[in-house]
């Protein structure tokens, strides 16, 4: 089971708290990469924007498209909301 603690910095956690963050990273990079057109998954860690540790799970076909500075994809709710279930479903699967 995983606990949440209060750590700022990804590299802070102690061992066993990032191997499963990154292990429970990985199933759902591969439920998202099963239901999301893409190449592949990106991994990022930045940090700054919220004062906890975290990482992002970004679909990508190039590595142009990590640059946070380029326009947020516009998706309505119901299609925010229509990913996510067949990702969460996808992800179930995999447990």
């Amino acid at each position: 089971m995983f606990l949440k603690n209060e750590t700022d910095y990804l590299f802070d956690l102690n061992n066993e708290s990032y191997q499963h963050l990154f292990s429970f990273a990985k199933k759902v990079a591969i439920a998202l990469k099963a239901k999301v057109a893409c190449k592949r998954i990106a991994v990022v860690v930045l940090g700054f924007e919220v004062p906890h540790a975290h990482i992002h799970l970004i679909p990508i076909d190039n590595e142009s498209e990590i640059d946070f500075s380029n326009p947020r994809v516009k998706l309505s709710k119901e299609e925010m909301m229509g990913i996510a279930s067949s990702v969460n479903k996808e992800f179930l699967l995999l447990l």
